[in-house]
């Protein structure tokens, strides 16, 4: 039995990033002898196993063969007579498919890192086809390598093209699709992730409502308003989702939502972000702000408005500018005492009238 890393974690210690996850092929062994020495296994399709200590996975080498369309169907042989060459020349890309043994030697059968060197993103076979996950998970790769100047090569673009053109993309279910969409927000460059969709024709398959207002002015713009957000926030990631969606009408949302099956943290952030942005930017006045705060629910969810305002700030100098005062008056409003209110004597529907009447006077002379 012999056991290699291979993968992300081979390529990341390669372009010295990070190391997230380490993942293992083993050759040479059976589900049973691994089981023998205390592996867990998690894998339907296809053996895989937990170590019994780091909880790292562990998988036996495999061969595929497909039947059928889309990304399942596969029947996989991981017998022990499977070699680590016959493993890894079935994954996605050539900077995937190498290996460290255990005396960390590379093993490198596809010239991944060559590949590497020359800021390559190359399919290994053509067994690349045969799975349409692999199309988004290209563009993601571009995204994350973008800082780098990574490329796609262009015999793999042209390979995802004809892909897209058979509709291959159309297998994929919507929890695959919003998967690597929130992992290209989770980089900071859903705008080149974007790019590559809109070339290859895929984009009216993952983001319809988008692709007739995608363009190269819109990927600039969006570039430099993610910089301008603070990547270290807990928001960053739903920040640059409303920001790179910013221009859907409330139909186009409804619609996105349903057809990408979003959590409700990103469909209710851009719902709030695509009502309030432009009137904002068009008009300050305090019917207006009172709207935000009560859709924002600034009474009970605070967080909500700041991750408007965090957004909203990007946009301009001017929208910098109106974020701050928003900021400034939220904190004022909120502050308004609902017991003195009752202390007063006022009763039912008589406190919500009053307190409504303090915020907007609050909002009136901050103006």
């Amino acid at each position: 039995m012999q056991v290699y890393l291979v993968g992300g974690a081979v390529r990341d210690t390669l372009l010295k990033r990070p190391v997230k996850e380490r993942d293992y092929v083993v050759v040479g062994a059976t589900p049973e002898q691994l089981i023998a020495l205390g592996y867990q296994q998690v894998g339907n399709d296809f053996p895989v196993f937990l170590h019994p200590q780091s909880k790292d996975e562990y998988a036996l080498a495999r061969t595929e063969r497909k039947q059928g369309q889309g990304y399942t169907g596969f029947i996989c042989d991981f017998s022990p007579s499977i070699s680590l060459e016959e493993d890894l020349i079935r994954r996605d890309l050539t900077i995937n498919a190498m290996a460290f043994d255990d005396n960390s030697t590379l093993i490198d059968p596809y010239n991944g890192q060559q590949d590497l060197h020359d800021k390559l993103l190359r399919h290994v076979s053509d067994a690349f086809c045969e799975d349409p996950l692999r199309i988004l998970r290209v563009a993601r790769f571009a995204a994350r390598y973008h800082y780098l100047d990574f490329k796609i090569a262009p015999e793999t673009l042209a390979l995802m093209t004809s892909m897209v053109a058979r509709g291959e993309i159309n297998t994929l279910t919507k929890e695959r699709v919003w998967k690597e969409i929130e992992k290209s927000l989770e980089d900071g460059a859903i705008y080149i992730f974007c790019d590559v969709l809109s070339q290859i024709g895929a984009l009216a398959h993952v983001v319809p409502s988008l692709e007739k207002n995608w363009h190269q002015h819109a990927s600039d713009a969006l570039k430099q308003q993610i910089a301008a957000l603070d990547a270290q926030s807990e928001s960053f990631q739903i920040a640059q989702f409303c920001l790179w969606l910013k221009t859907l009408n409330p139909e186009q949302v409804v619609a996105l939502t349903s057809h990408l099956r979003l959590p409700k943290r990103y469909s209710d952030a851009l719902v709030l972000f695509n009502e309030f942005h432009n009137q904002l930017l068009t008009r300050l006045d305090k019917e207006i702000i009172l709207q935000l705060f009560n859709s924002a629910d600034l009474w009970r969810r605070q967080e909500r408005l700041s991750i408007f305002l965090d957004t909203f700030s990007v946009l301009s100098t001017k929208a910098n500018q109106i974020a701050e005062k928003i900021r400034s008056i939220a904190l004022h409003v909120a502050a308004i005492d609902v017991q003195e209110i009752i202390k007063q004597g006022f009763k039912g529907a008589e406190i919500k009238n009053q307190l409504d009447k303090r915020r907007q006077q609050i909002i009136a002379d901050s103006l």
